[in-house]
């Protein structure tokens, strides 16, 4: 299944028997934060319950998770809805999904073939193999656990690396907080990438993680300032990575000296303006670098880069790579899948 071309705008396109339907499958064992984590980022993406319906389903009438946390399900799995828009599949802790509950298994299977897209969050990635959906396919999940998940099933395509991989209408994530990346980059695909940002700032992330980044790795993510003048001003920052990101120009809309300014923001934040600031753009650079087909002087000019030269000495310099060799490892788009 080749993939959407990630240039054109998301499909913002309403259904008309009301808002996606979003189905999350628990279990005793699940992993807490593989649930609460996806179901958070579509819920701060549409308080009014407009856009997406959530709903939690399971064979049980109380689940019970691997951290002990008691959950009371939604629905069981007849009473699920039958029109899916997203399924999404966490993952537990201990059985690598080969104590799951054939019930369940089944379940999945069938629903898979009513849902426009499938997705599964640490180790739910072995009960989506053991469903059968992830056969010929790439995938990724727990850096711990890649190594048997190829073992148990060879005819998967084992990616180590990216904290998510999409094939086709499957997605699957890496380790627990990484169904959080997989969830923004669902409700980027609906509602736009200002609706993942704000749902990204409203959870204290920094930017949201391109699919290719390694899993384990903490990227260029920068924490959050303690005064509200200098958070506004990171947030405002994120937003309008091609204006004029001086130390001037940030001074005087934080109503302050440069010194001044220079100061207190390292102090926040640990790093000089201009650092942040080309830590933000770069972030965003390898996000379009993933996820577009822009060619890479209009993604020089919408990060802030302004030529194509500066990208590529900031690559060289940051990532010890060029855009086009980063583009080339890590891209999602036109693989044919």
């Amino acid at each position: 299944m080749t993939q959407p071309n990630a240039s054109e705008p998301p499909n913002l396109t309403r259904r008309s028997r009301g808002p996606r339907q979003v189905v999350l499958v628990a279990f005793d064992g699940v992993q807490a934060l593989d649930l609460t984590g996806p179901s958070d980022v579509f819920r701060l993406a549409d308080p009014q319950g407009t856009e997406y319906a959530l709903t939690t389903v399971a064979v049980e009438a109380k689940v019970r998770c691997s951290s002990g946390l008691e959950i009371t399900p939604h629905a069981s799995l007849a009473d699920a809805p039958g029109e899916i828009d997203t399924l999404i599949v966490p993952g537990s802790s201990d059985d690598r999904g080969q104590n799951m509950d054939q019930e369940v298994v089944d379940w999945v299977r069938e629903a898979s073939h009513h849902a426009r897209r499938v997705a599964s969050v640490c180790t739910g990635a072995f009960l989506l193999a053991r469903a059968g959906l992830l056969h010929g396919r790439r995938a990724t999940t727990h850096w711990a656990a890649c190594e048997d998940l190829a073992h148990a099933y060879p005819d998967v395509e084992v990616l180590v690396d990216p904290i998510y991989v999409r094939d086709g209408n499957i997605y699957t994530s890496a380790g627990v907080t990484t169904g959080i990346d997989l969830a923004l980059a669902l409700v980027e695909e609906d509602l736009g990438p200002s609706v993942a940002h704000r749902v990204a700032r409203a959870l204290v992330l920094f930017v949201r993680r391109p699919g290719g980044q390694a899993q384990y790795s903490q990227g260029l993510r920068l924490p959050p300032a303690q005064r509200p003048n200098i958070r506004e001003l990171q947030n405002w920052i994120i937003d309008h990575l091609a204006h004029d990101l001086s130390v001037g120009a940030l001074a005087e809309r934080a109503f302050m000296s440069e010194r001044n300014f220079a100061r207190v923001f390292s102090a926040e934040t640990g790093t000089t303006p201009a650092a942040y600031v080309e830590a933000a753009r770069l972030e965003r650079a390898r996000m379009l670098l993933e996820s577009t087909t822009e060619q890479l002087d209009t993604i020089a000019q919408r990060c802030g880069f302004g030529t194509v030269e500066t990208l590529r000495r900031t690559f060289a310099r940051r990532l010890h790579v060029s855009p086009s060799a980063y583009r080339e490892r890590f891209t999602t788009i036109g693989t044919g899948r």
